[in-house]
């Protein structure tokens, strides 16, 4: 094989290196994948984000009567929640209504009687909220916006993440990257499928280099006796990029 290799900086694109556009796709498809589970999420979330809005801004306070309460044993108050049997009047109408929620701490201190403040949305007069837990609940609400814009901004962020890391994996080293004789100091190139990383070295003005090297064992690699043609990454000398015959011909390197 007779090699003509321009000088740095070569003219190398992602599509002419094999199997690049292959993962820039597989990570377009996650990427849609997780915007696509984002936009369900922030749909449902929206909804129920206006919907707890909408109750804030409408609900009236009204005073209750604790009629009973219901809370788990105090080794379960953590995060958990209990309910109270409340009598209340609103619009002129009394009301008896069981199972309002509230957290199971505040209603393991409510006994017969106790007094608490109710939110009484006037177009659903009996399915109040107690006061303290729906203000907390509509706070943590609020913050379902910034949580699926922040998934979307991640989801974004990796894939251009992964966009540069392909650039500088496969591209630079081949555009920028000084080429050079690579002797494997196993004496030879590893076997089987996918990536393989083996260490080896070469000379420049007689100084002994160590590296470590990726090549694809599945690809023959451009050979010169023992040796094989490889690109030093520009960024970490100490790794290179086996240079493969397919990817040689793709660029033009082959007369």
């Amino acid at each position: 094989m007779q090699l003509a290799i321009p000088h740095a900086p070569r003219s190398v694109k992602l599509a002419q290196v094999p199997g690049a556009v292959a993962r820039l796709v597989r990570g377009v498809v996650l990427g849609l994948v997780i915007i696509t589970v984002l936009g369900l999420g922030a749909s449902y979330a929206g909804r129920y984000f206006i919907e707890e809005q909408r109750f804030t801004s409408s609900a009236e306070l009204v005073d209750a009567v604790v009629g009973a309460s219901h809370a788990p044993p105090p080794s379960q108050h953590e995060d958990a929640e209990g309910t109270l049997d409340v009598l209340y009047t609103f619009a002129g109408e009394d009301h008896s209504v069981s199972g309002v929620r509230t957290a199971a701490e505040h209603a393991a201190g409510l006994g017969h009687g106790a007094r608490v403040q109710l939110l009484v949305d006037p177009s659903q007069p009996g399915r109040p909220r107690e006061a303290t837990h729906a203000r907390a609940q509509a706070a943590r609400v609020g913050l379902l916006p910034w949580g699926m814009g922040l998934g979307a901004l991640v989801a974004l962020g990796g894939f251009a993440w992964e966009v540069r890391r392909l650039w500088r994996r496969e591209v630079v080293p081949l555009r920028l990257g000084a080429l050079v004789w690579l002797t494997p100091d196993d004496g030879y190139l590893p076997e089987g499928k996918g990536e393989a990383v083996f260490p080896a070295h070469f000379f420049r003005q007689d100084v002994k280099h160590a590296v470590r090297a990726r090549c694809r064992p599945q690809r023959a690699p451009v050979r010169n006796g023992g040796k094989v043609l490889a690109a030093v990454v520009p960024s970490e000398p100490g790794w290179c990029r086996v240079i493969d015959e397919e990817l040689a011909r793709t660029l033009g390197w082959v007369r």
